[in-house]
């Protein structure tokens, strides 16, 4: 970023997510640039529920299918919270490199400097790169989606799914955590009504809630479970399971 390591940390240190706090004349669509990369840590524990939990279950799950000599790769890493906490289930002197790779410079240059502020020792290889273009994953034991998939074009998303299931080493994994739609209209207004309800919980407005909806309209585009379960089984993943579910919010790891 422009501004260098003091600027990035001079904003972090403010944290809060007041993106959507003023009146907006006119709603962008929403992105991942400096603006919500200094606040979205925040934003995710925020907005996200039962993160902290999300965060330990991804980074237990890691731990169990991480093995040596191989790749953990996190598409749509953001700030590298992710790689933090799977560290913390990995036994010191297993041999994994992290691979991180996120649209938005940004984010990478937030997460670069949390990691050397953490004393991160692991390698670990920061890219930039769009995820609705094509992408290598190599010699791979575990491939993370955390809240990514749902904002790739639907039309590129079998393509990223078959790069990943061709990158996994034999008995490697595939974790994704996605908002999804609910199986009725019903349980769908529902979900989302209780989900809005959690957000006010935790300091948003309506006003905050409304103008990210409409930010997020055109971008972030959810599945129901079902449809990413078939999604994962259609590009060679054998074994898919369910490992969280909140109201919209799933978790699901898939193997080979």
């Amino acid at each position: 970023m422009r501004d260098g390591k003091k600027e990035i940390r001079a904003l972090r240190e403010k944290g809060a997510d007041k993106i959507f706090a003023v009146p907006k004349p006119r709603i962008e669509d929403f992105n991942f640039g400096e603006e919500t990369a200094v606040v979205f840590d925040d934003m995710l524990g925020r907005s996200v529920p039962h993160y902290d939990e999300i965060q330990r279950m991804v980074g237990e799950l890691a731990g169990d299918f991480a093995h040596e000599d191989t790749n953990i790769y996190d598409l749509g890493c953001s700030t590298g919270t992710t790689f933090l906490t799977i560290e913390k289930f990995l036994p010191a002197d297993l041999d994994v490199r992290f691979v991180g790779i996120d649209s938005s410079q940004e984010m990478l240059d937030i997460a670069r400097q949390k990691l050397a502020e953490c004393g991160l020792k692991r390698q670990v290889t920061l890219r930039c790169g769009d995820l609705n273009q094509p992408v290598e994953i190599h010699d791979a034991s575990v491939v993370l989606l955390i809240l990514t998939l749902q904002f790739i074009r639907p039309l590129y998303r079998d393509r990223l799914i078959r790069s990943i299931s061709e990158g996994l080493a034999e008995n490697g994994c595939l974790i994704l955590v996605e908002k999804v739609l609910g199986e009725s209209s019903t349980f769908n207004r529902l979900f989302i009504k209780h989900y809005y309800e959690m957000k006010k919980r935790n300091g948003y407005s309506e006003l905050e809630i409304s103008q990210k909806r409409e930010a997020l309209e055109n971008v972030l585009i959810p599945y129901r479970i079902e449809e990413n379960r078939e999604l994962l089984r259609s590009q060679g993943f054998k074994n898919v399971d369910v490992f969280f579910k909140w109201y919209n919010f799933s978790g699901i790891v898939a193997m080979k």
